[in-house]
Order: C-alpha cells, then sequence, then structure tokens
C-alpha cells in the first residue's frame, strides 16, 4: 500500500481518486498551513506528497521524505514553492494543474480591473456608512474602460491572452504585450502589438501582471517602473506577489503616481506591506483567482492523477522539472 501524505484538505474528488485507488492515505486534519516543523516530520517516509502552494518544499524537506519518495504533486499552476532541482537531484517529481484555472484567473483579473476603474469598493463604502446625499454630477469618477482604452499584458501565456481577448473583444481594447515569444495567435485575434515593458508601462490604461515567478521577474514592477506609468493607469496582479514590489506599490498609490490597483496576490503572503490596507485606491483579495467550485475540483482531479501516475510508474503530463531529474 502507498504512504500517501496529503498537506491540506483539497475537494474530495481528488481525495476520491486516491481512496478508490489507494485504499487510505493520511492527510492534515486542520484547515491551515502545516508549519515547517509539522511539515517535515509528517511527510518523513512518503512514496508521495500532494502539497499546496503555501509549503515550501527544498532540500531540507526532500531528504525528510527520503529516498524512496517519487512524487510531490503540487495543487497550484504555480510551483515556486518548490526546488525543482533539488527535486529532481533526489529523483522526485514534481507537477502542477495548469490549463483549468486560466477563464477564472483572466475573469478575476478583468473584475479588479472594472472594480477599480468605476470605484466600486470605495463606493460601496461610502454607502454602506450613509454618506451619500444624492446624484452629482462631480461625485466618485472613475476611469473609463470601454472607448479604446489600451491594455498592457505582461507576460503573454494561457491567462494573460485570455485577458486580452477578452477586453479587446468586450471593451474594444487596444493590446500591448510584453513577453519573451511572439504570440502569433494573440495578434492576429486582436491585433495586440509586442512592445518592450518600458513601452508597455508608457502607453497603457491599464496593466495587468500574468508572469512567472522567477529570479528575473521579481519585483519587475518596482519605484522605477511606476515613474514610466500614467497617473490614470490602473495594475493588476494575479500572477505572483514578489513580482510587485510592494512597498512601492504602497508610496505610488499614496503619490497617485497611479489611479488604482487591485491585487489577488501579495509579497509576503499571507502578509500585506505596511500601510497598503489603509489605501482607498486600491483593492486588495484574498488569492481568489481560481476560486471556483468547477476550477479547484478539476486542479483537485489533475493534482490526484499526477500522483497516481508517479506511483504507478509512468511520467506524469504536468510534470514541470523532467530537466533536472536524474537520468
Amino acid at each position: 500500500m502507498a504512504n500517501i501524505y496529503v498537506t491540506r484538505r483539497i475537494p474530495e474528488i481528488g481525495l476520491k481518486m486516491l481512496k478508490d485507488k489507494f485504499g487510505s492515505f493520511d492527510m492534515n486534519p486542520d484547515d491551515r498551513v502545516l508549519t515547517r516543523d509539522e511539515l517535515l516530520a509528517q511527510v518523513k517516509g512518503r512514496d508521495a506528497v500532494m502539497s499546496l502552494l503555501t509549503d515550501p518544499i527544498d532540500a531540507v524537506v526532500l531528504d525528510a521524505a527520503g529516498p524512496q519518495c517519487k512524487i510531490f504533486s503540487n495543487y497550484a499552476v504555480g510551483f515556486n514553492n518548490i526546488d525543482l532541482k533539488a527535486a529532481g537531484e533526489r529523483g522526485v517529481m514534481v507537477t502542477n494543474t495548469p490549463g483549468v484555472l486560466t477563464d477564472a484567473t483572466a475573469d478575476l483579473a478583468i473584475t479588479l480591473m472594472v472594480a477599480c476603474a468605476r470605484r466600486l469598493v470605495e463606493t460601496d463604502g461610502y454607502m454602506r456608512k450613509g454618506m451619500y446625499k444624492g446624484w452629482g454630477p462631480l461625485l466618485w469618477l472613475g476611469q473609463d474602460i470601454s472607448g479604446g482604452k489600451t491594455l498592457g499584458i505582461i507576460g503573454c501565456g494561457r491567462i494573460g491572452s485570455n485577458v486580452a481577448v477578452k477586453m479587446n473583444k468586450g471593451f474594444g481594447m487596444k493590446i500591448l504585450y510584453s513577453d519573451m515569444n511572439i504570440n502569433t495567435q494573440l495578434e492576429a485575434e486582436t491585433g495586440a502589438k509586442r512592445v518592450d515593458l518600458e513601452t508597455l508601462l508608457k502607453e497603457s490604461d491599464f496593466v495587468s501582471v500574468h508572469v512567472n515567478l522567477t529570479p528575473e521577474t521579481t519585483h519587475l514592477i518596482n519605484a522605477k517602473t511606476f515613474e514610466l506609468m500614467k497617473p490614470t493607469s490602473i495594475l493588476v496582479n494575479t500572477s505572483r506577489g514578489p513580482v510587485v514590489d510592494e512597498n512601492a506599490l504602497v508610496d505610488a498609490l499614496k503619490a497617485n503616481k497611479i489611479f488604482a490597483a487591485g491585487l489577488d496576490v501579495y509579497e509576503k503572503e499571507p502578509l500585506m506591506a505596511a500601510g497598503l490596507a489603509e489605501l482607498p485606491n486600491v483593492i486588495v483579495a484574498p488569492h481568489i483567482a481560481s476560486a471556483t467550485p468547477w476550477t479547484r475540483d478539476q486542479m483537485a482531479i489533475i493534482a490526484a492523477q499526477n500522483l497516481i501516475d508517479a506511483l504507478e510508474g509512468k511520467e506524469p503530463q504536468f510534470l514541470v522539472n523532467k530537466e533536472f531529474l536524474k537520468s
């Protein structure tokens, strides 16, 4: 019988797959992130571990799991929480759950754009406090979304492209994008133009971030880049928190260097930078981009199947550290 550990409860459909295949498994009984010591103790001697983005998996954790461990199946599209090289050197496969999050994440990015532009959170609070005394021509002016506004997409993979198409077709936005690769399909479908980051930031009315977290993208958006942006522009980040220098963002919002920001991820999650929560021109969501029942169920199915495949001696479909695995 396989010795499996799940670091936090996932949707039942994925757990049922594991139970049907292996009979039993162990799981964190509490709806919280394991402490470092708990994680080290619980992965010991496991054949497979299903981890979450909130579990830092480094060489120490991998060594604690032991040489018999075949896989860390990450219940997330991202995998920056896992040391891929260290896992590969130990013969441990690492997998993720891509694709099924695309629409949900793109839809949240768009929601944040619209909500920031039209100041929905601010005006909701205004109404709830009984401050509304009647319509006025200068009351709560926001930013236009339609009318040929420009959207800049930083990182034009599946999610970034999805956002671009929806905003182009739905709101008539012009699309600029910054990416290492040319996206010919997006260009053909929307007339998108590939530009350098500096040009994108200078010309965009909305900027949506969709890059992976790497050393090169850490603090990609920083104090210098905020200086390039329009004072009427809106920044949205649904990728990874450290891509944006959060302290620099606080300063930019305070100084009205940009109009507003919408965040679903944070540099030191679950913490926010000092002063961020007090700012009226930022919307802060608790990492809910994939939080729809269908999306989370599909993630559970993929994560469970990745784990099952590894323990059955197959190469999982969504293996992300193949280049580091021992031959």
